[in-house]
């Protein structure tokens, strides 16, 4: 077993593809959710890829879809941006950019920036469109919250939520 992380992805990526040009197949696996979608990994696969070595998808944890699915929100067109910056100023152009998209916005990002971000969210988009917030999806902690931007800063800000999150952010009509 070898690690591959955001650390080391560069050399544990040479080091792996060793191994696949020596014949033997590998797994790459993640401590949650699926390995390249925000999570190291893409770097392996390209190389793969451009080495004519054969790449096998197997369908894996993603927090993408369980919180589209339970947002309540229209969701045949989205899109999906990732972690915004972190930092402000630039997190705060971001969603400015952002706000004036019509389609449905799914937002990730660490356990611990979710107070600042649903209070920039609040602070560019105001309470004009609804939020789901999705914690520990597919795990026994599992929470689901629906809201403005300014009521689930108002609720968060009081008990602060530790935890992996997806923000959903409703289309605008």
């Amino acid at each position: 077993m070898d690690s591959l992380n955001e650390h080391n992805e560069s050399a544990a990526t040479f080091h792996i593809l060793d191994h696949l040009n020596n014949g033997k197949n590998i797994a790459l696996v993640s401590d949650c959710g699926t390995p390249v979608f925000s999570d190291p990994g893409q770097l392996l696969v390209r190389k793969a890829v451009e080495k004519g070595i054969k790449v096998v998808p197997v369908p894996g944890a993603s927090s993408l879809m369980p919180a589209l699915t339970v947002s309540g929100f229209s969701i045949d067109q989205f899109i999906y941006y990732g972690w915004l910056s972190p930092k402000r100023p630039r997190r705060i152009a971001e969603l400015q950019q952002l706000k004036r998209e019509r389609r449905v916005i799914v937002l990730m990002d660490t356990p611990y920036r979710l107070v600042a971000l649903i209070k920039d969210i609040a602070d560019v988009f105001g309470g004009g469109r609804r939020l789901c917030v999705a914690f520990n999806l597919t795990l026994p902690d599992e929470e689901i919250f629906h809201g403005t931007a300014p009521e689930l800063y108002d609720r968060f800000s009081k008990s602060e939520k530790k935890g992996e999150f997806v923000i959903i952010i409703e289309s605008s009509t």
